[in-house]
């Protein structure tokens, strides 16, 4: 049980330095957003995600880049576009 615990607490350090990384290979990709490295090459092949092959095979990717990528096609909460309608209708009223 002991050894668990330790195994967890070491996944757990080992996903908080991938968030500190700049740069990620395709494994620590995977860990970083949970995708399958398949996931991940799919995506590359299709260019559908920003990567770098400086040397023509080994995939790098900047987290920052990815972080961006991966919050775009955000959608609003229903309470983010209330508090829009109220101030459009304040801005509205005071014209």
């Amino acid at each position: 049980m002991e050894n668990e615990l330790i195994l967890h607490k070491l996944n757990r350090i080992e996903k908080h330095i991938f968030g500190l990384k700049e740069i990620l290979n395709t494994e620590e990709l995977s860990d970083y957003t949970g995708f399958k490295k398949s996931y991940i090459y799919k995506l590359v092949h299709t260019n559908s995600i920003p990567f770098s092959k400086p040397n023509g095979k080994v995939l790098f990717f900047e987290r920052k880049k990815i972080d961006t990528w991966l919050l775009k096609n955000s959608h609003k909460s229903n309470d983010e576009i209330q508090q829009e309608a109220v101030e459009f209708s304040l801005r509205k009223s005071k014209t």
